[in-house]
């Protein structure tokens, strides 16, 4: 291990620790002489990453039908498919609750914001939706959505009103990424990119607090390479897999209702 690998293990290691100020700026100062020594200034070859605009403007869909985030967010389902059962909403379309969920689904409905989806079963706006009943999902499946909503704690709320009691809401929200929006329309498009910090306080403040878990994914590299649009296929499955807590691309909560 080089001492700037050490340096960067200390940093890690005392991260959640409320270190002394002194030691703290000491071990930045550290930090930083190491990696100019192990990386020199002026030595990093950016390659094809040098360039004022993305390599794909249309978040990689133009070049791997699976695109990094959702790499992320189908291996986050997956790790929770259990929790896909009984009667499912999913927000947009069915997709991933046939997908992960499969026979264990007993009623697959879809929410959507606006009329005219012919998918869905229920339109509603998530912030104040009160002809959906109490009590009524046994898992919400609710994907990059959760951002585009600007009065995101009463969406949240409604979230753990309509699920059944130990209900499951599996939900992804961007992190670090590029913004979405839609030409020429004001009100639709991203009010929030959240923090794994920002997504605890929020469910907590709704579900119990020992219900809630979130996680992060994403490492520098791969946060780079999403900003360019690059594709899940165009990254070895170690770069993948090597998750950074400092580097957060997209924030993963699992959320379950009080019985």
């Amino acid at each position: 291990m080089t001492p700037g690998q050490r340096v960067e293990k200390l940093v890690r290691d005392t991260a959640t620790v409320l270190l002394p100020e002194r030691l703290r700026k000491w071990i930045r100062k550290q930090q930083r002489l190491h990696n100019l020594q192990s990386t020199p200034v002026g030595a990093v070859d950016f390659g094809g990453l040098r360039r004022l605009s993305p390599i794909s403007a249309v978040f990689g869909q133009d070049r791997d039908l699976l695109t990094i985030e959702r790499h992320y967010m189908e291996e986050f389902l997956q790790n929770h498919s259990d929790d896909i059962r009984g009667r499912v909403l999913e927000f947009g379309d069915p997709t991933y609750t046939k997908k992960f969920g499969g026979d264990r689904v007993t009623q697959a409905d879809v929410l959507s914001y606006v009329e005219g989806n012919p998918q869905a079963t229920i339109v509603a706006d998530i912030t104040d939706a009160p002809h959906i009943p109490d009590n009524s999902f046994d898992c919400i499946i609710i994907t990059q959505t959760l951002q585009m909503i600007f009065e995101v704690d009463k969406a949240i709320t409604t979230l753990e009103r309509i699920l059944k009691p130990g209900g499951v809401v599996l939900c992804t929200s961007h992190g670090m990424t590029r913004v979405a929006r839609r030409e020429g329309v004001d009100d639709w498009g991203e009010y929030w990119h959240f923090t794994s910090q920002s997504k605890r306080r929020l469910f907590r403040a709704v579900f119990p607090a020992e219900n809630v878990e979130v996680s992060t994914v994403g490492n520098v590299f791969t946060c780079i390479c999403n900003l360019h649009g690059l594709g899940a296929s165009e990254i070895a499955p170690e770069e993948l897999s090597t998750h950074d807590p400092n580097y957060e691309m997209l924030v993963l909560v699992r959320a379950v209702k009080a019985q």
